[in-house]
């Protein structure tokens, strides 16, 4: 019996041992029906129950249970495939940047921890299936983390270090007949771990599914399938390599649907190659993603047939041209996200369901590109990207960002940096290249190989692009770590870098003219966040050789945990006390964890990516088509007449705007005689005109694989905006002068104001009492991530103080300042002056104006302070009873907006719940924001509340005060509910984006400070 060395583990030149050469991941049938059936009898899964043992490190781990003579059925069940951390042993770990062991053990690059490495001993017990026997077998762990050792009845087959890639062991040799004992000794961290570093939760075990397969008499074992088209894109030669067992035949078809365009055959051999042309093929795109189908039949000497694959092919041509990536000649722009491989329930192993959803949300809201973040994700992704269109940077499994992160900060020398120039992390990274490329070469949604993320530069890194380049000279290579070491610059093709401004790729391109410039990561999506993201955008319209970027990221890394009382939330880093931590930082998507529901987020997103612009003149609309190769006519345009928000006309209208090229159309002669009737009526009686909103929005016109026909793909809005006037009304009203209070009755209302201190102290409606505290100045809103990310409440934080301390008391003379009372001929003005307990100190002029319905009118006004910065918000904030539980809007919508993300809203009438306007992001913080709203209205169940209403208005109902938002670190830890907390505002600053750890607002998105502030609005009783 040969034993396993456990030195191996600590060993980074010793990576495998008889792991069989990496392989395409194509699948072999015995014959065409199961091909069609998509279930072969030639393999088996042995996922399901497995007998299981944990031990916290080596010296505790169970000896000698690989051996046949120990049993081990009395041990655990564990479910295979799974992450142990998700079973009930050790617990998930979210790191970003340090390395999970930090703090703990002093350890140097290639040694492992020893005191806390967990060791997870698993035993399958299994009887060969009976069309197996008498033929070679092997096994496929399609994923383990981080390194094994495999027995099979006592033998020591071999060990592996790779995790995301898949490792096959030749099990022939070893098996027996009835039942046989398959071992597995899994360790959490080995040396290749340092190679592993990527910033997201560490977990251990065989966590994808682990195949038993049979060798057949004649035997494809490896495919690399290269379609060339010309560069006139009129032909392609297709190169189809095999590497064979046995003898027999090969025949290969190509077909398009049901039309056969090529047959052959070759002798099989070691290695067989089989080349044919074809016409005027039909180009592969995330637009139109067009697949032929490769039909291999594998016949033995006899004649009889062995095996039937089926084998996707995309025809596309994708090169640098002149520092341009083109996609089959055209200019490519990746509107891209990073995607960690991710779900709530089971960790870094997402069901073939919650994969679909995926892409069928990324290709709903214009996402055309994807980069595997930062591993190589099961082969599902890959194949559904080919099917469903999108663009793909596949990355090999490597990141070191905790070795050179310590070293730029002094706090490692540069012999500390993995890989760096090092000879003994050759082998490994050379290894890790070659299986990411042989499982995933047939795969037209790849354009890119990337050799990792986040490992500064050097030689190892240099040396692994250039294996990539060539095994595949079709496609590019991408490595962003050389922006901070620039002595292997050719390692990629592209400059690609992280968080830039867009003012600083600007500048770069400027002096660097070589390479097309992309953001491998860009606009941190981390809670609520992604303002000022169409700045991005827009640069790839103005600059050819910025090509687009990758949002950071996809999906919340959040887990499902029960609260102490039992209810199910979704947790983040430490939230399973593991330190170190990197805490909520795991929570970066556009769309949530748990059921994968896109955040408020991906509407502005949509909006941004979308493929085709419209812009508006008099009387027309300019359609710009930025599809690469789909006409505007595969879309059914609609132009949309809104009045007061309300649609009273849809149109259809038929486009005809080539890929790449602009038009322009009229508006329909029944939507603008509306609008022009309205406009001479207004004039001629000297009226108020309505407020229209025209809108062009284009849906498909068929079912698509991702989406039913009438999905909208793009819209554009023009509004004729009504002039604001000031509020006015003639009913009448009666003023009582009480010792303390001003009274003001009229019409269905009662409004009382107080002589001595805060200010509206009650407002009867209907005989109900509306307010439920005294409305407020706000200057504060509950800090968003990005806000923490760039000490907003260090900065800010006299904002805050003055928000929640803001009194009608003065600081100097410890008295009441009465109210200024006027009484007009149509209202009653009553204004107060609050003092804020800022450094200078600062005030603020709050007046309510009356009028006999009901209305009343109010200004906040302030004078700016030198030496006071701006606020977060400039506003007015209200109590209510949390009875009035409905919102009904005319504004942005239909999800929140900030001054900074605004364009993927639309002006139109909406309505939710007050609860439904809490944003699912990990951290409660600011949420539920509308622009643009020219009214509101908070309503209880038989539509009784309160209206706002003014000149866009940025406006929010919420369950919370921003303070008690603020406090909460999850959502369970939010109080329970008791108001309806509505706050109405000038403006409230933008939520920033670029970064989450330091990027601050642009300046265009603060409140103004620089004049006088005033802000005036209205409110009263419906």
């Amino acid at each position: 019996m040969e034993n396993f060395d456990y030195n191996i583990v600590k060993n980074p030149e010793i990576f495998e041992q008889n792991r069989m050469p990496a392989h395409s991941d194509h699948i072999c049938y015995a014959s065409e029906y199961e091909k069609e059936a998509k279930k072969s009898s030639l393999s088996v899964k042995l996922d399901g129950i497995w007998k299981f043992s944990y031990a916290k490190n080596m010296s505790l781990a169970v000896q000698g249970f690989e051996s046949e003579e120990y049993d081990c059925r009395s041990w655990d069940d564990i479910r295979v495939p799974a992450h142990i951390q998700m079973e009930g042993y050790d617990a998930p770990q979210y790191a970003n940047v340090q390395y999970p062991w930090d703090g703990k053990e002093v350890l140097r690059p290639g040694q492992i921890p020893e005191e806390f490495n967990p060791v997870a001993s698993y035993v399958k017990y299994f009887t060969l299936p009976q069309q197996m026997k008498g033929h070679p077998v092997c096994i496929s762990f399609h994923g383990v983390e981080s390194g094994f050792a495999v027995w099979l009845n006592g033998y020591y087959v071999g060990y592996s270090e790779d995790t995301f890639d898949p490792a096959d062991f030749d099990l022939t040799p070893y098996l027996k007949d009835g039942e046989n004992k398959l071992a597995v000794r899994v360790f959490k961290w080995t040396s290749g771990s340092w190679c592993e570093d990527q910033d997201f939760y560490r977990f251990s075990g065989i966590f994808r599914s682990v195949v038993l397969y049979m060798i057949p008499e004649a035997h494809i074992w490896d495919m690399s399938v290269v379609p060339v088209v010309s560069k006139n894109l009129e032909e392609a030669e297709v190169e189809l390599k095999l590497r064979t067992s046995g003898k027999g035949q090969i025949k290969a078809v190509l077909m398009d649907g049901k039309t056969k365009l090529f047959s052959g055959e070759a002798d099989c051999e070691d290695e067989t190659k089989i080349q044919f042309h074809v016409d005027h093929p039909k180009l592969w795109s995330a637009e139109e993603p067009v697949l032929y189908e490769l039909q291999i039949t594998v016949l033995n000497e006899a004649g009889e047939i062995c095996e039937v694959i089926s084998q996707n092919v995309g025809f596309r041509r994708f090169e640098m041209e002149n520092g341009i990536m083109k996609l089959n000649g055209k200019r490519i722009v990746f509107k891209g996200v990073n995607r960690h491989e991710f779900s709530s329930l089971t960790g870094r192993v997402p069901n073939k369901e919650e994969v679909i959803r995926d892409i069928v949300t990324m290709k709903k809201n214009n996402i055309n590109a994807i980069r595997t973040s930062h591993y190589p994700d099961d082969s599902l992704l890959y194949e559904l990207c080919d099917r469903y269109g999108l663009y793909m940077i596949a990355e090999n499994n490597l990141e070191s960002h905790g070795s050179w992160d310590a070293y730029l900060r002094g706090r490692a020398d540069e012999s500390y940096i993995v890989p760096n120039d090092h000879d003994e992390w050759m082998d490994m990274m050379l290894d890790r290249v070659n299986s990411c490329y042989q499982r995933d070469k047939n795969h037209p949604a790849i354009l890119i190989w990337s050799c990792g993320n986040e490992s500064y530069g050097g030689k190892v890194i240099y040396e692994m692009s250039q294996l990539f380049r060539k095994l595949d000279p079709h496609r590019l290579v991408h490595y962003e770590g050389v922006f901070h070491d620039r002595r292997y610059n050719a390692t990629s093709d592209m400059e690609s870098q992280m968080y830039p401004s867009v003012d600083s790729i600007k500048e770069f391109l400027a002096k660097n003219p070589e390479k097309p410039f992309i953001c491998c990561e860009y606009t941190h999506a981390m809670g609520n966040s992604c303002g000022a993201m169409h700045k991005y955008t827009d640069l790839t319209d103005t600059e050819p050789r910025y090509q687009g970027g990758f949002i950071w990221d996809y999906v919340d890394q959040s887990i499902y945990k029960k609260d102490r009382y039992g209810k199910w939330f979704l947790a983040y880093g430490g939230d399973f006390d593991e330190r170190p931590s990197d805490y909520n930082f795991s929570g970066n998507g556009i769309v949530y964890g748990g059921e994968r529901k896109p955040s408020p987020k991906m509407q502005e997103v949509k909006y941004n990516y979308q493929n085709i612009t419209v812009e508006f003149e008099p009387g027309r609309f300019q359609v710009i088509n930025k599809n690469l190769f789909v006409n505007t006519d595969r879309f059914q345009a609609f132009v949309i007449l809104q009045k007061d928000g309300e649609e009273i006309l849809k149109v259809p209208v038929d486009t005809d705007t080539a890929p790449l090229s602009v038009q322009t159309y009229e508006i329909p002669e029944e939507i603008q005689s509306v609008i022009d009737g309205a406009m001479v009526a207004a004039e001629a009686m000297h009226s108020e005109i309505p407020e229209y909103a025209v809108t062009v929005s284009f849906v498909l016109k068929h079912d698509e694989l991702w989406a039913k026909a009438g999905h909208e793909v793009a819209f554009g809005q023009y509004v004729y905006k009504k002039e604001a006037r000031p509020y006015s009304c003639s009913k009448a009203f009666q003023v009582i002068h009480g010792h303390y209070n001003l009274g003001v009755k009229g019409e269905n209302f009662y409004a009382m104001f107080s002589t001595l201190t805060a200010g509206l102290t009650s407002y009867v409606y209907g005989g109900v009492e509306m307010i439920k505290a005294v409305p407020m100045p706000n200057f504060w809103r509950a800090p968003v991530d990005n806000d923490t990310g760039n000490l907003m409440q260090s900065r800010y934080a006299q904002w805050k103080i003055a928000s929640m301390y803001v009194t009608a008391k003065s600081c100097d003379r410890f008295e009441d300042t009465a109210p200024k009372v006027e009484e007009l001929e149509n209202s009653v003005k009553v204004t107060y002056k609050y003092y804020m307990p800022t450094t200078p100190q600062s005030s603020c002029l709050v007046t309510y104006e009356v009028f006999g319905d009901g209305t009343i009118q109010t200004t906040l006004s302030y004078d700016p302070v030198e030496g006071l910065s701006d606020m977060p918000e400039f506003g007015m904030i209200f109590k209510f009873d949390a009875d009035y539980e409905r919102v009904r809007w005319y504004g942005l919508g239909p999800a929140e907006t900030y001054a900074d993300r605004k364009h993927g809203g639309r002006l139109g009438l909406y309505e939710n719940r007050v609860a439904d306007n809490m944003a699912e992001y990990l951290v409660p913080q600011e949420c539920g924001n509308k622009c643009g709203v020219r009214y509101a209205k908070v309503m209880d169940k038989k539509g009784r509340g309160m209206e706002f209403f003014g000149d866009e208005l940025s406006f929010s109902a919420l369950p919370y005060t921003p303070h008690e938002i603020e406090n909460a670190t999850h959502g369970y830890e939010l109080p329970q509910i008791h108001y309806t907390v509505v706050r109405v505002a000038k403006q409230q600053m933008g939520v920033a984006g670029d970064d989450s750890w330091g990027a601050k607002i642009h300046p265009e998105y603060l409140i103004d400070v620089s004049c006088k502030v005033e802000f005036t609005f209205c409110f009263r009783g419906i």
